[in-house]
C-alpha cells in the first residue's frame, strides 16, 4: 500500500513537473547583428541547436523560452566570430543587440550558407525577381524608375513627374499587372499613391512576379504582379531626404518610427513631389488662329504641366504580443494636383484642364504566426473616403506657344465640366497558411473589393450622365497546396475563384464568375543552380476605371468582358564564383502566353481619349536574360535584355470582308526588344573611415516599334509617324556617404545625351536633367 502511495506521489510530481514545463511556451525573439553601427546581412547564428540567418537589416528571429539561458554563436564574412550566453527576457519585445568587431585579416574559403530576404524571394518556384531597394536609398528614384531596370519590364510614361504610366511586363501591360504594398492591393489608394510617385525609400524590396502570381496576393492579374515590401525597422529611426533638380523639381521623403521595449510601435512615412515639367518637346507648331504652320518641327516648352502631390502614412499599435505579432491601426492621407498638357496624342494641346484629388483612408493590419500551432493568419482592411475633381471650364483652343482663341461654344477645351466625385473604394483581405507537417502546407486567401462612384458635374447639375451611380463588387478566393523539400524541390498547386458584379445605376448591370488554376515548381540540381517551371490558366476582371472611365484620358466601356490567358514560364538561375573575389550570376526565362478576350487600349473615335476594348486573342512568345558580375566589394557590372513578340489572333473584324489584314499582325504601340546595362564602383574609406563614394552608370535601350498596325503602314519617308524610333539613354550618378551612411549627398544626371525619348503614342518624355539629393539616416536600437 505504501509502495502504491509512493508510486502515485511520484507520478503526480512528474505530471506537475511536465505540466510546468509545458506551460513555458516558446516565444519568438528578435535579434540584430551590427558592426560599427551598420547592419550585417547574411550572418549565420547558432542558437543552441537552431541555425538562422540575418536579413538585409541584420535581423534574425528564433524560438525560446523566456527566462532560460541560451548559447549563441554568430559568424559572418569579414567579422570576428562572436560567442555569448544570453538569458532570454521575460517578454519577447525589444530586440537583442549583438555588436561584432570586424576582422582585419584576410579570410579565405568562407562560405555564406544563409540567404538574404531578396535571395529567398528569388528562390521561390514562381518566375519572380526581387529588387533590393535599400541599395537605391540615396537616389531620387521612385518605384517605377527602379523597376525599369528589371529584366522583362519596360516602364512607359506619358511625360514627366506625375504623368500617367504604363508598365509592360513580359508582353502584358496596364491593368494586366496588379500592384500591392505589403501584399495589400493598391486598387483603391487614389491618385496620390501610384508607383511612379512613391519614393524608393519607402520600400525594403520590390518583388516582381512574372506571369503566375501566388494566391496569397489575391490578385486577378493576367500577366504578373508588383509587390512593394515596406521597410520595418526596430528601435527609434529617422530617414529624411530632399532632392532638387531640373524643371523646378522637388522631392522630399521622411520615414520615422519608434518601438518600445513593451511592444508599442508608432511610425510615419511622408513624401512630396513637385515639378513644373516645363521641359522642351519637338512638335509641329502652328498659328492657333489661322492654322498655318510656323515650323514643321518646332522646339517648345510645355507650359501647362505642373504636378504636385503630398502623402502621409501613419500607424500605431502593438507588436510581438501573445495575441498578435502585429496589430496596427493607421490612416493614409494624400492630395494631388495635376495639370493636363495634352490628350492621348500631342496634337491636342490644353491650357486649363486639370485634375485634383485627395485620399482619406483608415487602415487595419493584423498578423499572427502560430495562432494555433502551424497556422499563420494575416488580415488587412481599408476604405478610401477621398474625393476627386476634374476641371475643364475654359471655352478655348490652345496652341503650343501658349496662345489661344475663344471657341465660341460652351464646350470647354475637351468636355466642359467641373466634375466632383468620390470613388468610395473598400478592401478586405484574409490570408492563412497552415503547415500540416515539415513538408506539407495549405494556403487560403480571400480578397473582397467594392467601388462606388458618386459624382456630379457642377456646371450641369441636371445631367443624368454624371449623376448615375457606378458600382462594382469583386471577390477573389484562392486555395493552394505546397510540398517542399528544402533546398531541393518545391511545388505548389492552386485554384482561384473570381466573382464580379457591376452596376451602371438605372441603366444596366453585369456579373461574371470565373475559375482558374495553376502550378509552380522549382528544382535545385546543385546548390548554385535552380530550375523553375510554372503554368496558370488565369482570369482578369475589368477594373472600375476600364468600365466607367477615369474622368481624364480613359473613356469607359461598360460592355467589356473578362479576359483569360494560358501563361507558361520556364527559367533557370545559376550563381558561381571564379575565386572569392570574382562572382557571377546568370538567369534566363522563356515565356508563352495566349490570351483570349484580351483587353487593350485604343484611341476613341475622335482620337483624344483611350478606350479599353476586347480582342479575340493575342499570343506572346519571348524571353529575358540577365547576367551580373562583381569584384570584391568594389565593382559591379550587369545587364538584361528582353524580347517579346505579341501577335494579333483576331481573324475577323468589323470593316473588313473575309480574313482581316490585321490577323497575325504584331500588336502596335508595344516595345518588343529592349534592355539595359549598368556599372557600379565603390571607393571605400575615401576621406575617412566609414565613408564611401559610389559611382553608377546605367544605359537603357529600346528598339524601334510600330505605333499603329504594321499591315496598315510602311517605313517610307511619308509614313515616319507610324513607328516610334529606337531610343538610347544614359544616366550617371555620384553618391558620397559619410559616417557609415548617416550623411549622404548625391548627384544625378539623367538622359545625359539629351536624346528624344518617346512612350505611349509618341508622347515625349523629358530630355537631359540634373538632380541633387541630400539624405540623413539615424537608427538607435532598443537594448534590454
Amino acid at each position: 500500500m505504501k509502495q502504491n502511495s509512493t508510486f502515485l506521489l511520484t507520478i503526480c510530481m512528474l505530471l506537475s513537473f511536465f505540466t510546468t514545463i509545458a506551460q513555458q511556451k516558446n516565444q519568438t525573439f528578435t535579434a540584430h547583428v551590427l558592426t560599427h553601427g551598420q547592419a550585417v546581412s547574411g550572418a549565420t547564428a547558432h542558437i543552441d541547436n537552431e541555425v538562422v540567418h540575418s536579413d538585409e537589416n541584420g535581423v534574425f528571429s528564433f524560438k525560446g523560452i523566456a527566462g532560460t539561458t541560451v548559447k549563441i554563436e554568430i559568424t559572418a564574412v569579414g567579422l570576428k566570430p562572436y560567442k555569448t550566453r544570453v538569458k532570454l527576457p521575460t517578454e519577447a519585445t525589444a530586440p537583442l543587440i549583438f555588436n561584432i568587431e570586424t576582422d582585419e585579416k584576410q579570410i579565405e574559403n568562407v562560405e555564406v550558407v544563409g540567404f538574404t530576404k531578396v535571395q529567398e524571394v528569388n528562390r521561390q518556384a514562381y518566375n519572380v525577381t526581387a529588387l533590393d531597394a535599400t541599395k537605391l536609398y540615396n537616389t531620387t528614384m521612385n518605384i517605377s524608375s527602379a523597376l525599369d531596370r528589371v529584366a522583362g519590364i519596360r516602364v512607359r510614361e506619358s511625360g514627366g513627374v506625375g504623368s500617367n504610366f504604363n508598365l509592360t511586363l513580359n508582353g502584358f501591360s496596364g491593368n494586366h499587372i496588379r500592384y500591392f504594398i505589403d501584399g495589400i492591393p493598391m486598387d483603391n489608394f487614389g491618385s496620390s499613391f501610384q508607383i511612379n510617385n512613391i519614393p524608393i525609400n519607402m520600400a525594403e524590396r520590390v518583388e516582381v512576379y512574372k506571369g503566375v502570381v501566388p494566391i496569397w496576393l489575391g490578385a486577378d492579374a493576367l500577366g504578373g504582379a508588383i509587390n512593394i515590401v515596406t521597410s520595418v525597422k526596430p528601435g527609434t529611426y529617422a530617414d529624411v531626404s530632399y532632392g532638387y533638380g531640373s524643371f523646378n523639381t522637388h522631392r522630399t521623403a521622411i520615414n520615422a518610427g519608434y518601438t518600445s521595449k513593451k511592444g508599442f510601435m508608432a511610425s510615419i512615412s511622408a513624401y512630396q513631389n513637385y515639378s513644373d515639367n516645363n521641359y522642351k518637346v519637338t512638335v509641329e507648331v502652328s498659328d492657333i488662329k489661322t492654322g498655318d504652320n510656323y515650323q514643321a518641327a518646332g522646339r517648345v516648352k510645355r507650359f501647362h504641366d505642373t504636378y504636385h502631390n503630398e502623402a502621409i502614412i501613419a500607424q500605431l499599435g502593438m507588436v510581438n504580443k501573445s495575441y498578435a505579432d502585429r496589430l496596427l491601426f493607421g490612416i493614409t492621407l494624400g492630395q494631388s494636383y495635376k495639370e493636363i498638357q495634352t490628350g492621348a496624342r500631342m496634337e491636342a494641346v490644353f491650357g486649363g484642364i486639370h485634375n485634383e484629388g485627395n485620399t482619406i483612408m483608415p487602415t487595419l493590419k493584423y498578423q499572427k504566426n502560430d495562432l494555433i500551432k502551424g497556422l499563420d493568419v494575416t488580415l488587412n482592411a481599408n476604405f478610401n473616403l477621398g474625393t476627386e475633381r476634374s476641371v475643364d471650364t475654359l471655352n478655348r483652343r490652345y496652341g503650343w506657344y501658349g496662345d489661344w482663341k475663344e471657341t465660341g461654344a460652351n464646350a470647354g477645351e475637351r468636355n466642359r465640366q467641373l466634375y466632383e466625385y468620390k470613388n468610395n473604394e473598400g478592401l478586405a483581405t484574409l490570408s492563412a497558411n497552415y503547415k500540416l507537417s515539415q513538408r506539407h502546407s495549405l494556403a487560403l486567401s480571400n480578397v473582397a473589393t467594392t467601388f462606388n462612384r458618386i459624382g456630379k458635374n457642377k456646371l450641369d447639375p441636371q445631367s443624368n450622365q454624371f449623376e448615375l451611380g457606378k458600382k462594382s463588387f469583386k471577390d477573389i478566393l484562392g486555395l493552394g497546396y505546397s510540398y517542399d523539400m528544402e533546398n531541393l524541390w518545391s511545388t505548389t498547386v492552386f485554384g482561384k475563384l473570381l466573382y464580379q458584379q457591376n452596376k451602371n445605376e438605372n441603366i444596366s448591370s453585369t456579373s461574371a464568375t470565373e475559375f482558374g488554376y495553376g502550378l509552380a515548381s522549382t528544382y535545385f540540381p546543385a546548390p548554385s543552380l535552380q530550375i523553375k517551371a510554372s503554368y496558370e490558366l488565369t482570369n482578369r476582371l475589368p477594373t472600375a476605371f476600364e468600365l466607367f472611365g477615369d474622368v481624364e484620358n480613359q473613356q469607359g466601356n461598360f460592355s467589356l468582358k473578362p479576359e483569360h490567358s494560358h501563361n507558361i514560364n520556364l527559367g533557370a538561375i545559376y550563381d558561381w564564383k571564379a575565386t572569392d573575389d570574382h562572382r557571377f550570376s546568370a538567369g534566363a526565362n522563356l515565356i508563352y502566353r495566349y490570351a483570349f478576350d484580351f483587353i487593350f487600349n485604343r484611341l476613341n473615335a475622335n482620337q483624344t481619349l483611350l478606350i479599353a476594348d476586347n480582342r479575340e486573342g493575342v499570343s506572346t512568345r519571348g524571353g529575358d536574360a540577365e547576367i551580373r558580375y562583381s569584384y570584391k566589394n568594389f565593382l559591379t557590372f550587369g545587364g538584361a535584355i528582353t524580347y517579346q513578340h505579341l501577335q494579333n489572333k483576331q481573324k475577323y473584324e468589323d470593316g473588313y470582308t473575309g480574313v482581316s489584314p490585321l490577323y497575325n499582325d504584331q500588336m502596335p504601340n508595344i516595345p518588343y526588344l529592349f534592355g539595359n546595362t549598368d556599372l557600379g564602383l565603390a571607393f571605400r574609406d575615401l576621406g575617412g573611415r566609414g565613408n564611401v563614394l559610389n559611382i553608377h552608370y546605367n544605359m537603357l535601350y529600346v528598339h524601334r516599334f510600330w505605333l499603329y498596325w504594321p499591315s496598315l503602314g510602311s517605313t517610307s519617308a511619308g509614313d515616319e509617324k507610324r513607328e516610334v524610333p529606337k531610343q538610347l539613354s544614359h544616366d550617371l550618378s555620384f553618391v558620397y556617404s559619410l559616417k557609415n551612411g548617416t550623411y549622404n549627398i548625391g548627384f544625378e544626371a539623367n538622359n545625359i545625351a539629351d536624346a528624344q525619348l518617346y512612350d505611349n503614342f509618341s508622347l515625349q518624355k523629358p530630355g537631359r536633367s540634373f538632380m541633387v539629393n541630400l539624405r540623413y539616416y539615424f537608427n538607435r536600437k532598443q537594448i534590454h
